[in-house]
């Protein structure tokens, strides 16, 4: 069966049929496909590590049948999950971030990878050949129906776009505008037992001009457009302020909106109910902080087990480090949810430090989201993310090498800082510490004055450390840009004169350097640079990593120019390396 399927059922449900599937009055609801199975076993049983990279800064799983959160220490932002038989899918908001909306797997709920991106370009295309910092995709949903995965999100200055695919690794729909409108903001669909398809929805109020409230619209029966202007179901003002992200769900013949309220980095999960799709809802509190350090939890998605147990993804805000995403376990009481541990019995939950792994069927390999990248492959890894819609122009791999080659593009006539160049190639902090460095040469353009590429930390203040051509010189410089955001302009320093550039054809003799930058609490960063990868020289300053629009701080690299011309310089890098920190 498919998730969101509702069947006609009459008597006991046969024990065969569906494992942790829902009655609701005389239907039985199945959250997603299942197979006949055993009833799966508590496993203490050390795991096994997958052939797949594991972070060396952050694992959840603690090998021993239990595990840690975060079990995503990383900017996976407005968390939205489903079960599709033994598989569990994730998607999360990219905003400008290109290629969008990360599909991450997992078959335990702890042990995730990223598999695709639903979006490889952005539309409309144009918009999104330049940076639009918190523009994009804001928090998405995913469902599965009649045999394929639909993904709704949100654009706040377009409208509700609906993209479809059969397999989620495999390429998926071009987008398809379901409602336009400024301000729709973080929609999920539900398929009901009528066969009528609703899509639940918020509002933006830097858009629409109104916040604080819930919607629900009617769609077509192919779910790809709206058939009414919708209609309010709930007013947050009073009680739940910024309440948004919901996600609909439909129990025991209760319809359900999982909703945070009182804002990202300090409100509570509230769940709001009724017998009716229009209300009136009743509401309740059924996790927050409580006395635990996790601040905010909110915002997230129930799923559950094939043996029938019961688990909510939220994130956390972190700041710098951006929104982690947290695993509670979960429970119903008197057809209310209880999330997290409810130590009092009052049915609010708080969250989990270390908690014991979801039963599932067998014991599964250690996994994590990928950060190295030896540039071995055809393609670069799947954490990578432009600031913009790329050009073919911006990139290429060469397996037959090893390395991936960034091509020097002209930055914006305009621009005061790189918070306006769209050819960063970033990823997310992968935890609170770490330490990320890349092998580099830089082979500028003897044609060009002044060239520039190396490593970078971006947010709305950035640093970057990086080799720059200019007046027949290389230079090493470090540059930093303190309220890039707001306009302020880049300063930098030349560290040294690194070479006078040697010709080699149209293009200098390439300059190899390793680059380095630690991230240390709180996201205080120090750069440093090696001419033999062994012996680095760290700079005097360190640099506070800030978060970006409604994202993390991110890393990554850059390869920039000033001017035009009818060919550019290039950087190669080997490689890009994460390991745990040393200072």
């Amino acid at each position: 069966m498919e998730a969101g399927t509702v069947v006609k059922k009459t008597g006991n449900m046969p024990s065969h049929l569906c494992w942790g599937s829902l009655w609701l009055g005389s239907v039985l609801f199945c959250p997603a496909p299942l197979q006949a199975q055993t009833s799966p076993r508590y496993a203490k049983e050390k795991p096994t590590v997958s052939s797949s990279t594991i972070s060396k800064v952050w694992v959840a799983d603690l090998g021993n049948g239990t595990y840690k959160n975060p079990v995503l220490n990383a900017d996976y932002s407005d968390p939205d999950a489903i079960r599709v038989g033994d598989d569990f899918y994730m998607i999360a908001s990219s905003f400008d971030g290109v290629p969008g909306i990360p599909i991450l797997h997992s078959k335990d709920l702890v042990n995730w990878r990223i598999i695709n991106h639903a979006l490889t370009r952005q539309i409309p295309e144009a918009h999104f050949s330049k940076t639009q910092h918190g523009n994009g995709v804001w928090a998405p949903a995913i469902r599965f129906h009649k045999g394929e995965f639909y993904i709704y999100y949100p654009d706040p200055d377009f409208g509700i776009y609906l993209i479809k695919a059969k397999d989620p690794v495999g390429k998926w729909s071009a987008p398809v505008l379901v409602a336009a409108g400024k301000g729709l903001i973080d929609p999920c669909p539900l398929w009901d037992e009528d066969g009528k398809v609703y899509l639940a929805y918020a509002y933006a109020g830097s858009r629409a001009g109104i916040k604080s409230v819930l919607a629900v619209k009617q769609l077509n029966e192919a779910g790809d457009q709206a058939i009414d202007q919708g209609q309010l179901v709930y007013d947050g003002h009073e009680d739940d302020p910024t309440i948004e992200g919901p996600k609909f769900y439909k129990r025991n013949g209760y319809y359900y909106l999982f909703a945070p309220a009182g804002g990202v980095s300090t409100g509570w999960q509230l769940v709001l109910r009724s017998k009716n799709i229009y209300g009136p809802y009743e509401r309740k509190v059924v996790m927050d902080q409580g006395k635990s350090p996790i601040n905010g939890p909110h915002q997230g998605a129930w799923v559950d087990t094939p043996g029938g147990e019961d688990w909510f993804l939220h994130f956390q805000d972190k700041g710098p480090y951006g929104r982690v995403v947290h695993l509670q376990p979960m429970k119903w009481l008197k057809d209310w949810p209880v999330i997290g541990l409810d130590a009092e019995g009052k049915g609010i939950g708080t969250p989990v430090i270390q908690y014991k792994k979801p039963a599932v069927a067998k014991i599964y390999p250690i996994n994590t989201p990928a950060e190295s990248d030896e540039f071995n492959d055809h393609r670069m890894g799947l954490q990578w993310q432009w600031q913009a819609n790329p050009e073919a122009t911006w990139a290429i791999m060469n397996p037959g090498k090893g390395n991936l080659r960034l091509f020097t593009q002209s930055a914006p006539e305009d621009m005061n800082s790189y918070w306006e160049v769209p050819n960063l190639l970033l990823q997310k902090f992968p935890a609170e510490e770490f330490m990320a460095t890349a092998k580099m040469k830089f082979s500028p353009n003897l044609k060009l004055e002044e060239e520039k590429a190396g490593l970078i930390v971006m947010g709305r203040s950035y640093a970057n450390l990086a080799l720059r051509s200019k007046n027949g010189q290389v230079s090493l410089v470090y540059s930093t840009c303190v309220g890039a955001a707001k306009g302020k302009k880049e300063q930098e320093i030349s560290l040294t004169d690194w070479k006078e550039i040697k010709q080699n054809g149209t293009h200098a003799q390439p300059e190899e350097v390793y680059l380095r930058v630690k991230v240390g609490k709180g996201a205080v960063c120090t750069f440093s640079y090696s001419v033999d990868g062994l012996n680095f020289k760290s700079l005097p300053e360190t640099f506070q990593a800030e978060e970006g629009q409604w994202i993390g701080a991110k890393m990554g690299l850059f390869a920039v120019k000033k001017g035009k011309s009818n060919d550019s310089g290039y950087a190669d890098f080997d490689w890009f390396r994460v390991e745990p920190v040393h200072f």
